[in-house]
């Protein structure tokens, strides 16, 4: 049981690590402008998808403190929701110009994404569940 409360924290420290890098090779440097395939476009979804990523660090930080189930799971569901208002931004947006390269790239781009709105969704159903099985949630509550 200590293994994995080490390795779940330093995966919170890494996570929060890795976002951190994203934040930063996204607005400061490099910056997203030095990948071809995005328009200027990226600027109105830049701003929700610096909110995921800052949203992810604020909570794998709580969670290298607090290892409480329900306070986990409801900061998952918050990353996840602004993550997937991120994704959903990007579908609507598409700032992604691939040129002259293979014709099948928007495609594979717009699968990508949905398999990401997909996979967000299985995520929040998920935290919902933790959320309502972890000591104190309305199960607990309802033996009491």
């Amino acid at each position: 049981m200590a293994d994995k409360t080490v390795t779940s924290r330093g995966g919170n420290v890494g996570s929060a690590l890795v976002n951190t890098a994203m934040l930063w090779g996204i607005n400061i440097w490099p910056g997203w402008q030095v990948l071809p395939f995005l328009t200027s476009d990226m600027t109105r979804v830049l701003g929700i998808i610096n909110a995921s990523l800052t949203a992810g660090i604020v909570a794998n930080l709580i969670f290298v403190v607090i290892r409480n189930r329900g306070i986990m799971a409801l900061g998952n569901l918050v990353v996840l929701g602004i993550g997937l208002a991120a994704v959903l931004r990007l579908w609507e947006v598409f700032p992604f110009d691939f040129g002259d390269s293979w014709s099948g790239w928007p495609v594979v781009a717009r699968v990508m994404l949905g398999l990401g709105i997909a996979g967000s969704i299985i995520g929040v159903l998920v935290e919902i569940v933790a959320l309502f099985r972890s000591p104190g949630g309305s199960r607990e509550r309802a033996r009491r």
